[in-house]
């Protein structure tokens, strides 16, 4: 595992980025809070508030990047099965977070989604959340999406739900159900589907995040854990996107050795 963390800081201390190239909508599960928590001797909760800070200064790099979209995996539905000292620190952390940064978010000109099952959030944060998608709904900056109490399999869950009403209420006809029907059925209609999906801490799996809109985004893993996520980092992510050739099940023409 250092060999890798030396490799990616090594990467992200070269990395050069062609600034017409940088992709629409980026995506990030942002894991490893607990374990930096707990090699650095401190509560996971402690993990979790370094965590957030990182996230701040990664807002406000995507956004001077020229990233349009920049969704993360704030919390999962599955997340509930965690401790309940955890959740609910993990609840006052978010609430505390969205007060303290509107109007740095107000600024930064960003507008705040919320993507998930928000109606089972505390009412409390439920309402920081929707004071600032109300507050900076009017901003024309980065898109920075919360998914929050969300999963991928609930989602697509709920589209079908959705789905279904439509055509009970004779809106939809299901012979002719199309993919974009589905994707407007989603919490996010309207959004592109992420270019780049980053995941910190080194784990090889989608956790069941945004797992319709993921289908051909190109993935990108670093051993480094969330807290530790530097502007080099994202640059580093960005540049071996632009290295690759996507192809959405097309043969596509590339110089060099044929793959």
């Amino acid at each position: 595992m250092s060999s890798l963390i030396e490799e990616t800081k090594r990467s992200a201390a070269t990395t050069i980025l062609d600034t017409d190239r940088v992709p629409t909508h980026v995506a990030i599960i942002m894991d490893g809070n607990g374990r930096w928590a707990r090699r650095h001797n401190m509560s996971r909760l402690e993990g979790h508030t370094v965590g957030y800070a990182t996230l701040r200064r990664v807002v406000q790099d995507a956004q001077q990047l020229g990233i349009k979209y920049l969704t993360v995996y704030g919390f999962s539905s599955e997340n509930w099965r965690r401790p309940k000292e955890e959740r609910d620190g993990l609840m006052l952390i978010m609430e505390r977070a969205m007060r303290a940064e509107i109007d740095f978010l107000m600024k930064e000109n960003v507008r705040v989604r919320i993507s998930g099952r928000i109606s089972d959030l505390p009412k409390s944060l439920q309402r920081e959340f929707t004071s600032a998608m109300e507050r900076t709904g009017k901003n024309s900056g980065l898109n920075f999406i919360l998914a929050i109490n969300y999963g991928g399999r609930a989602e697509i869950l709920d589209a079908v739900k959705l789905l279904m009403k439509k055509v009970r209420d004779g809106d939809l006809d299901p012979e002719n159900l199309s993919e974009a029907d589905v994707s407007a059925c989603l919490y996010e209609p309207g959004i592109p589907d992420p270019d780049l999906l980053i995941r910190t801490a080194g784990e090889m799996r989608l956790s069941n995040f945004l797992l319709w809109e993921t289908a051909y985004s190109e993935i990108w893993v670093t051993p480094t854990a969330w807290p530790d996520f530097s502007r080099a980092e994202l640059e580093a992510a960005i540049a071996d996107y632009q290295r690759r050739t996507r192809r959405f099940g097309r043969v596509v023409e590339v110089d060099g050795p044929s793959e």
